[in-house]
């Protein structure tokens, strides 16, 4: 049976804290093969919260069943039917033969004011690309051009799938960054997917373990000592995430 609910109380009794999106026990099976087990996750306002775990694990999956894009095979979605949603798909790509600038890209969104198009741009570090066609971006400029679409819904919850993706190190150092001053700027609860561990946890409130089910949830520092990590990433994954997050807490 399925069931998929649109309506979400928006404050818990216990810490009265607004949540955005709760997921609970969802399933989802294609074709006979399990990709997720009996899944319950929970977004609260203003959080930060990173979905990591192996190709295959379902990461790509919970996000489309949590944004109501795809049906769970049972279990519950719940979310706030007035919630303004930004996000950040994981591939993106352009047709060669479509000449397409920035600020036409943009303008798809309904947003026709220049001002507003460039303001959007200046704040994620992009304001000299509003003219600049869409299949000469880097990978970084790329990133930066698709979080200035997400980010003109005015989001309370943005969610980024792989967004450092096709983007060198230093390019991700910086833009995981600018999710930092974004989510505090904005006020606005971040959901993530990412492979990159040590950047992840340096810019995160909370972890989720995937692999087909939650094999562990907590703060990152939490986290990195759970067996399943350790069993999934490996001991030297776990002592390099340390340093990281022994750094984060201990900034001056």
């Amino acid at each position: 049976m399925r069931h998929y609910a649109t309506e979400l109380p928006m404050m818990t009794a216990v810490e009265q804290k607004k949540i955005l999106l709760e997921v609970n026990d969802v399933s989802v099976a294609f074709q006979q093969r399990q990709v997720l087990h009996d899944v319950s996750l929970q977004i609260e306002a203003g959080e930060v919260v990173t979905i990591i775990g192996p190709n295959g694990a379902g990461k790509t999956t919970l996000v489309r069943v949590a944004l109501g894009l795809l049906k769970p095979t049972s279990g519950t979605v719940r979310l706030d039917s007035t919630l303004k949603i930004g996000y950040l798909p994981q591939r993106f790509t352009v047709e060669p033969t479509l000449p397409i600038d920035v600020r036409r890209f943009l303008q798809l969104t309904g947003v026709r004011d220049l001002e507003r198009l460039q303001s959007v741009l200046d704040e994620v570090g992009a304001g000299k690309l509003l003219d600049a066609s869409l299949q000469g971006l880097s990978g970084g400029e790329t990133q930066r051009v698709l979080l200035a679409r997400a980010l003109l819904r005015d989001p309370e919850l943005l969610v980024l799938d792989e967004p450092a993706q096709g983007v060198d190190l230093h390019g991700q150092v910086d833009f995981f960054a600018l999710i930092e001053k974004l989510r505090v700027r904005r006020g606005c609860s971040v959901l993530m997917i990412s492979h990159d561990l040590h950047l992840v946890m340096a810019a995160t409130d909370r972890v989720v373990c995937l692999n087909n089910h939650i094999c562990c949830t907590g703060n990152p520092e939490v986290v990195t000592r759970n067996p399943a990590f350790i069993e999934l990433f490996g001991e030297e994954a776990t002592k390099a995430l340390a340093i990281y997050t022994h750094d984060r807490d201990h900034r001056h």
